[in-house]
């Protein structure tokens, strides 16, 4: 039988849900939908996915009251409802727990640098490069920090070169926080002009950047003191970042 092809919104609520299901890959919540719902998936079909013929169709063996009928299983219940509602279409109950965007335009903060963070929740430092949902924009200076914007990165996963795909989203930001990277993508980021810092226990991203906003306000390394704009002889070397570089 000739195999429906998925339309982009169809593909970018599967992404969504995988990335709501701990170690399951889109791959995997493909071949489970269509065990399911053969091999046209299509909206109105994910309108019809239950908790029940989710967990069945990834393999998973919870009981709808969170008790375990089987082997362990990674994904929580929590997360299997989440997965639902997003195939659903209900994507806004996302977006909703996500920061408000604060105000900005070019110019309004002279002395500032732009930081790319990557995100799965809220407003937390807590992605993997490649993987993360999104990146949160910052503006930051030395007394200031605005959060600018907030970029999707879910559709790398319909790109042919997801990394190439996850730079182009942050091209025009100076840094990148993530708490992991793997050496290719450093790469492709640190040719697109970016400065990756790499915080592996993660945090709120306020308190992270804090930390950066400190070192623009007293000792910034040589690497932000040039994208800050600052001349040569007044660099201050000694400055010790509680980030790692990539």
């Amino acid at each position: 039988m000739h195999q429906q092809p998925i339309s982009n919104e169809v593909a970018l609520r599967i992404a969504l849900a995988a990335r709501a299901l701990p170690g399951i890959s889109v791959g995997e919540v493909i071949e489970g939908l269509k065990s399911e719902l053969g091999d046209r998936i299509d909206e109105a079909g994910l309108s019809k996915i239950t908790v029940t013929a989710l967990k069945t169709a990834i393999g998973q063996t919870y009981d709808l009251d969170g008790e375990e009928d089987g082997e362990d299983t990674t994904v929580p219940l929590a997360a299997l409802k989440e997965a639902v509602r997003i195939l659903w279409g209900e994507i806004d109950a996302v977006e909703k727990t996500l920061p408000p965007i604060e105000p900005y335009q070019d110019g309004d903060m002279p002395g500032s640098v732009r930081i790319a963070v990557a995100s799965n929740n809220k407003e937390q430092l807590d992605g993997h490069f490649g993987s993360c949902q999104r990146y949160l924009i910052y503006q930051l200076s030395a007394t200031e920090m605005r959060l600018i914007d907030i970029r999707s990165a879910l559709e790398a996963d319909l790109s042919d070169d997801k990394n190439a795909f996850r730079v182009s989203l942050i091209r025009d930001c100076h840094v990148l926080y993530i708490v992991s990277i793997g050496g290719p993508a450093a790469a492709k980021v640190i040719k697109g002009g970016l400065y990756p810092m790499k915080v592996t226990e993660g945090g709120a991203a306020r308190e992270v950047l804090s930390e950066l906003q400190k070192a623009i306000a007293t000792s910034p390394p040589p690497w932000l003191a040039k994208v800050l704009g600052v001349a040569d002889g007044t660099r201050v070397k000694n400055y010790k970042a509680a980030a790692t570089t990539v």
